[in-house]
């Protein structure tokens, strides 16, 4: 019973801290492109902050943690392609460099 209590403050503190991220990010307003910039994915190591953000889950509950923040990580990128305006191949190669 008790693993089970620390397993859940644990889930509950890692989805309040990415809550909070999540809503430091909604409120960053990325500068407006310009017509000559590329449009180049801020690096952020979303993966790694990922994988750092699972410590203290094990087995199924950690592939379902990550499962779930890189889902997160993917849709974060595609708002930022969205608001860039990126669109064709240029947006999915944008994605892949996005989330790793």
């Amino acid at each position: 019973m008790r693993l089970l209590m620390r397993l859940l403050f644990g889930a509950i503190v890692v989805a309040g801290l990415l809550t909070l991220a999540l809503a430091a990010f909604a409120q960053s307003t990325p500068a407006p492109p310009t017509a000559d910039a590329a449009a180049v994915p801020i690096p952020s190591g979303k993966r790694l902050a990922c994988q750092s953000s699972l410590q203290g889950f094990k087995g199924q509950e950690q592939r379902d943690q990550m499962q779930l923040c890189m889902a997160q990580a993917h849709l974060d990128c595609l708002k930022q392609a969205i608001d860039q305006k990126i669109v064709g191949p240029q947006r999915r190669d944008f994605l892949k460099s996005c989330v790793q």
